[in-house]
């Protein structure tokens, strides 16, 4: 495996280079190390220190000599890298093990969750961004949120002024910078198209990074979701993260890497139609798009307009099957073994995903499929902060 170039801003330090197997660079996605793999000599200790660290992250505090084992790596490997990562602020010395049979106890170390902080922006809500300033495992020690401030060249410059000032009250090193941002962004970091942000073709990566001078990572909301919903919510590798609020998107792992598409579109299921029959009219022009089907702005129209309980839950079954519909050749082509919901739990739990489960199995091989989840998140709201991080973390140290 050959080493990506260091993507722009890189950290100025040994502690944040990227990692020769980072998940998120590489498209690797890899919850545990892999024992085995070809790495070249000049990209060994990198490599060896993304195998250590995404051990302790995963795994939690342990010996050097557990270290060791885990890792398949030699024990006097083990404490170069250990005594490096310490002194990097990445690893701690935890105390000693309790045991009861006699002898040394072995001392236990861990990643130092609270020496350095990440700073992520999630910038898709259709009000305000929000923002967020959180320890290595992905706690929130700080949320914030600043009104939406419109398309234009306004966003840009509000955007800049928030990261500033989550990166002012980090109060430690901060890693590096992640944002998940409404619509299509390449592998640079480059907007290439976000309606809701009226931006087109901007360097949104480039431009944090010339303020802040810190490690950035850009990319596009639902995508950061579900490397979120992979790392802390249990995800398995082949999975759907349909992400429901003003329009409607998805984020897709395949054997555990991050699916982006040739124009880096994958994922984009809400302007697919899912009716022959009419349906709303979406906001692009067309009749029966996903999005017009099952936005929360138009499922919550619909709603209100319905008579009665039945007829809400008959708004809801609708608009699950509609969901099953686009969901289904996505499942079959791809082998997915779970779809995960994000968004209004009182829309989308309940009827809507039971409907798009029932759709599901019908419109799928059923030998193969009959076992597929749809269900929502646990993440909340805070979902794409979380994800955020996780890039961050990903690139820099090589953890997911």
């Amino acid at each position: 495996m050959s080493a990506p170039e260091p993507r722009r801003g890189a950290s100025p330090t040994p502690a944040a280079a990227p990692s020769a197997n980072a998940p998120y660079a590489l498209g690797a996605g890899v919850r545990h190390p892999r024992h085995g793999v070809k790495v070249l000599p000049e990209h060994a200790r990198t490599h060896n220190r993304a195998l250590v660290l995404q051990t302790l992250f995963h795994s939690g505090a342990m010996s050097r000599a557990d270290l060791s084992r885990e890792t398949g790596l030699t024990r006097v490997t083990i404490s170069d890298l250990v005594a490096e990562l310490i002194a990097d602020g990445l690893v701690a010395e935890k105390g000693v093990r309790e045991v009861s049979r006699p002898g040394k106890p072995a001392m236990l170390v861990d990643l130092d969750h609270t020496g350095h902080r990440i700073v992520s922006l999630d910038l898709s809500g259709p009000t305000s961004f929000i923002g967020g300033i959180l320890t290595l495992d992905g706690t929130i020690v700080v949320r914030r949120e600043i009104p939406h401030p419109g398309a234009g060249g306004a966003v840009v410059q509000a955007i800049v002024d928030f990261a500033r000032e989550l990166v002012a009250d980090s109060h430690e090193p901060v890693l590096g910078v992640g944002v998940g941002t409404p619509g299509v962004v390449d592998a640079a970091g480059v907007v290439l198209t976000a309606p809701n942000l009226g931006l087109t073709g901007f360097d949104l990566e480039g431009a944090l990074h010339e303020a802040l001078s810190l490690p950035v990572v850009v990319a596009n909301d639902a995508n950061a979701a579900v490397l979120a919903e992979y790392t802390f919510g249990g995800a398995g590798d082949d999975v759907i993260l349909v992400k429901v609020g003003r329009g409607v998107g998805s984020g897709l792992l395949s054997g555990g890497r991050p699916m982006l598409g040739s124009r880096f579109a994958a994922g984009e299921i809400g302007h697919v139609t899912v009716a022959t029959d009419g349906g709303p009219v979406c906001s692009c022009g067309k009749v029966g798009c996903l999005e017009a089907w099952i936005s929360a702005p138009s499922l919550t129209a619909r709603l209100a307009a319905a008579s009665d309980d039945a007829a809400r839950e008959g708004v809801l079954r609708d608009a699950g099957e509609r969901l099953g519909i686009a969901l289904a050749p996505v499942v079959g082509a791809l082998d997915l073994s779970e779809v995960v919901l994000s968004g209004p739990t009182e829309l989308l739990d309940g009827p809507l995903a039971a409907a798009a489960v029932e759709t599901l199995r019908t419109r799928t091989l059923a030998v193969v499929h009959e076992g597929i989840r749809v269900r929502m998140t646990d993440q909340g709201q805070d979902i794409v902060l979380r994800g955020a991080a996780v890039m961050v973390l990903s690139e820099q140290l090589g953890v997911s």
